[in-house]
């Protein structure tokens, strides 16, 4: 395993269409659940869940993405249509990261939000620690309401991210990274 400062150095997104088998097993399954809920959470909210979406799943999940699509879209080619119902079966794992913030209480939504993508971000890390390339992809259908009625979430629930996970193809092409003199200031300026 990478030390830690080696492991946030080099990760890098995975094409999610170029993830191959073998996926996470259970066991790796909960691990990446497991710290992808090692986050900042004010006031222990909770605010995000995880749907886990392997095998067959990934398909099931993709009819109720072609159908929205099919709605949306009725003079769409049939082609496309198939293209939308493998959005989920790409890679061999997917798990959507659900955002469950609501505002009124004494934790602000935005905090919550920030949980939300800060559990979505270690998920990411966590797979590249065990060896797996992964994608944090959103998409049309992550703000679709058929498709997120179809997928059991809540009226109040968004998708923060569908984060495909899988075994890298080939090796993974960075792209340039600012430097911290392009991206930070000091105060005061």
């Amino acid at each position: 395993m990478p030390d830690a400062i080696e492991l946030l150095a080099t990760r890098s997104s995975s094409k999610a269409a170029e993830l191959k088998a073998p996926g996470p097993s259970a066991a790796e399954i909960d691990t990446l659940l497991t710290i992808a809920c090692r986050v900042p959470d004010h006031g222990a909210l909770r605010p995000w869940r995880f749907i886990v979406f392997e095998g067959d799943a990934r398909l099931a999940a993709g009819a109720a993405i072609a159908a929205a699509h099919r709605a949306n879209k009725p003079d769409a080619a049939p082609e496309q249509s198939e293209v939308e119902r493998k959005r989920l079966a790409r890679a061999p794992l997917v798990i959507a990261v659900v955002s469950r913030a609501a505002a009124g209480g004494n934790i602000p939504e935005w905090e919550q939000v920030l949980s939300a993508g800060a559990a979505t971000m270690n998920l990411v890390l966590a797979a590249h620690a065990l060896g797996y390339g992964a994608n944090w992809l959103t998409g049309w259908y992550a703000y679709d309401r058929a498709v997120l009625d179809a997928l059991g979430l809540a009226p109040q629930e968004r998708i923060a991210g569908f984060v495909h996970i899988g075994m890298p193809s080939g090796p993974v092409k960075d792209r340039p990274r600012p430097s911290p003199s392009e991206i930070a200031t000091r105060f005061p300026g």
